[in-house]
Order: C-alpha cells, then sequence, then structure tokens
C-alpha cells in the first residue's frame, strides 16, 4: 500500500476514493521514562526516551490508518497528515493522530 503526503501518485491514475481514514494512538509515559527524560532536560541533550516513544506511537498511528484503508479495499492513502497533542491532568499522555484519503489506484 503507498502511504504519502501528497494529493496524488505520481505516475497513478486515483479511480476511487474510498473516504477519510484514521489511526488513533494514545500512550502514557510510565515513570522511569518520564525520570529519564527529566536528567536530559536538567543535563542537556535530546530524550532518546521520548523520542522512541514518539517514533513508535507514530508508526503504531500509521499502520492502524493504514489497515482500516486496507478494509475499505483502497489500495494507497494520499494526503497524510500526522498529529500530536499532550493530554492527561499532567500532561502525561501523547496522542498521535494519522489521517489520510483512502484511494484505488490503477
Amino acid at each position: 500500500m503507498i502511504i504519502t503526503t501528497t494529493p496524488s501518485i505520481e505516475g497513478k491514475k486515483i479511480v476511487e476514493y474510498k473516504g477519510i481514514v484514521f489511526g488513533e494512538v494514545i500512550s502514557g509515559v510510565d515513570f522511569v521514562k518520564d525520570f529519564a527524560a527529566g536528567l536530559s532536560n536538567f543535563f542537556g541533550g535530546r530524550s532518546q526516551t521520548y523520542e522512541e516513544e514518539l517514533i513508535q506511537a507514530r508508526q503504531n498511528a500509521i499502520g492502524e490508518m493504514t489497515q482500516r484503508a486496507f478494509q475499505t479495499g483502497a489500495n494507497a492513502v494520499v494526503g497524510v497528515d500526522v498529529d500530536y497533542e499532550v493530554l492527561g491532568a499532567n500532561n502525561g499522555m501523547l496522542m498521535v493522530t494519522a489521517s489520510g484519503t483512502a484511494v484505488r489506484y490503477e
């Protein structure tokens, strides 16, 4: 399945629009990860702990969106957008949403 942020697929003709599909992931950051990230914040540098959590959440959201597109009979998703939000009382939850238009191309 082709997944692209562009509204079309170069060299391919979109023959059917199946609708908008979404993939959502909400993940919490546990105490150990939060503590390790706090050390990176205190001493400077990148937080590999948070980066890994973000990468995993994004991959899961795109995977979920792709699966939902497949269920509609699509063979591609165009116009993909990925959004990030923090949620929860102490901003301890990360929400990643992937959305796009499921299409069939030939």
